[in-house]
């Protein structure tokens, strides 16, 4: 939590911001390490995940796809280990996948408040809905990690600042929409799957948060629920 850089009128109640941890350091995508031989506790999952010949045994190749992987969403260390956050972040892959077209389907997110933004932490996952009527999503989306957790249940978006800076991290916050206590929907230049999470906002990339600054308005519902893997 920190201040604010404002434009625009002085908004009660917004006391603080929060950045994911890699982007306020300033960190890029792991570049490639060198890879190991040492086949890991998901060695099979991961194989099978990545279309690999499922043998449980470490090739090369293997290897040279689980580095891939694991560089692309800023996994460390990216040595090609299939490690349990390598095969966390692949397992998340595939239940967010298996939620299709009806990220709702157990009625969790209210369909009586008419437009609402939903965020399901348990899949890192978020969508617009009015009612029963799917607007937008689900989409990817990546929230609060261990100790810094995006708080759960239902709030409202009490202020948005499109090109919203954080001074205490001094990192761009594109597309803010602000709802509980300075934790916003914005945009960041990482990968959606990228550990272990943000300092509590729901990040997004600019494409998704882009679509929720043009359907969502101030006093629009928002709700929470669920647990992030790993909080």
């Amino acid at each position: 939590m920190g201040d604010m850089r404002r434009r625009g009128a002085v908004v009660l109640g917004v006391t603080g911001l929060v950045a994911p941890l890699t982007l306020a350091l300033g960190s890029a995508p792991a570049q490639a390490a060198s890879c190991t031989t040492q086949a890991g506790p998901y060695q099979k999952q991961v194989e099978k995940f990545l279309g690999r010949p499922v043998d449980g045994k470490q090739s090369a190749a293997d290897c040279k796809a689980t580095q891939a992987f694991q560089t692309k969403h800023g996994i460390t260390p990216n040595i090609g280990y299939a490690g349990s956050v390598t095969w966390g972040v692949m397992d998340l892959m595939n239940k967010q996948k298996a939620v299709g077209s009806n990220p709702n389907r157990a009625g969790r997110c209210p369909v009586n408040k008419g437009r609402i933004a939903c965020v399901d932490l348990t899949l890192q996952l978020s969508w617009i809905q009015d009612g029963s009527r799917l607007v937008y999503g689900p989409v990817p989306v990546r929230t609060g990690r261990d100790g810094y957790e995006t708080r759960t249940g239902l709030k409202k978006i009490y202020w948005r600042d499109i090109d919203h800076v954080s001074t205490i991290y001094n990192v761009s916050m594109p597309y803010s929409q602000f709802f509980d206590g300075g934790q916003a929907f914005h945009s960041v230049g990482l990968s959606m799957w990228n550990p272990p999470g943000s300092h509590g906002c729901v990040n997004m990339t600019t494409t998704t948060a882009k679509k929720y600054w043009s359907l969502l308005k101030n006093g629009d519902d928002v709700f929470v629920y669920g647990r992030k893997p790993g909080t």
